[in-house]
């Protein structure tokens, strides 16, 4: 029979078995949660890598949306270099990507001596009211100037806004694609104008682009968020309180059929009428 001691010391062998295994299922636990919390977060990052790049993937066949993206990217653009007298230098570039939904307009006029400072006003017309553009020169002279040469050649009139998100950071509508595609464009490309300090609030007037640098054309898209970006998109200007209260309006009536991405064409539809330079 075992005595008093050795049942004591039993218990105690017992006890610390219990207590090891206990340690061990907590350990386990932490290990499962650690896995679960880095798949989690890695499923977050690559989702919101792909809505960027897939919502601002414009102006040829890597448009957003696209289920084949062309292997062919466009020729990249210089970036602009500014002049003894205070202008830019902006090349504009053939796009040789073989995109058939681009539309040969020509060039801006004079790119070697693009202004660099003041401000140009465009009157978006749309079927859901008016908005007024105001591009900054000083700001993104290149992309302001190939806005308002666009804009000048009614190169905007009688199109669609293709693509809406409506996310709390990230709320925008995408326009300036002649074939409501997502691929359209011009014939020409043109390098980003950015800063690391470059972002993206309520208000916003940016030019969409594709993953390659010296990419933008023509599509741009129009912020009614505080949207979180990557400094890769130009900022060329900004849209006035009645055209913000237009974008409220059509964000409010959500996307149709929305993608995989979260986005897709606004369920209200946008139709721009005219976009022409007031001042």
């Amino acid at each position: 029979m075992p005595t008093n001691k050795q049942r004591r010391q039993a218990a105690q062998r017992h006890l610390q078995r219990q207590l090891e295994r206990r340690a061990e299922q907590a350990k386990k636990r932490r290990r499962n949660l650690g896995i679960l919390a880095s798949v989690i977060a890695v499923v977050v990052v690559v989702g919101a890598a792909l809505l960027i790049t897939g919502v601002f993937d414009g102006d040829d066949t890597q448009a957003a949306g696209d289920p084949t993206p062309s292997a062919d990217l466009p020729t990249s653009a210089a970036a602009p270099s500014t002049n003894a007298d205070g202008t830019v230098s902006c090349t504009y570039a053939t796009d040789t990507s073989g995109n058939t939904n681009l539309t040969d307009v020509g060039t801006p006029p004079d790119p070697e001596a693009t202004p660099a400072t003041g401000t140009t006003t465009l009157l978006m017309s749309t079927d859901q009211g008016d908005l007024t553009l105001t591009l900054d020169k000083a700001k993104a002279p290149c992309a302001a100037a190939s806005f308002t040469y666009l804009a000048q050649q009614s190169f905007f009139d009688g199109s669609t806004c293709h693509r809406l998100v409506v996310q709390p950071s990230f709320g925008v509508l995408q326009c300036g694609d002649p074939t409501g595609t997502g691929s359209g464009g011009p014939s020409y490309k043109y390098a980003e104008e950015v800063t690391p300090e470059t972002t993206y609030p309520r208000g916003t007037i940016a030019m969409a682009k594709t993953m390659a640098p010296g990419t933008t054309g023509s599509q741009f898209f129009l912020c009614f968020a505080d949207t979180t970006l990557p400094p890769e998109y130009t900022v060329v200007g900004t849209v006035d309180e009645a055209g913000l209260a237009v974008l409220d309006t059509v964000a409010a009536g959500g996307i149709k059929d929305v993608g995989a991405e979260g986005d897709g064409a606004p369920a209200t539809p946008v139709t721009i009428s005219t976009l022409s330079v007031v001042a």
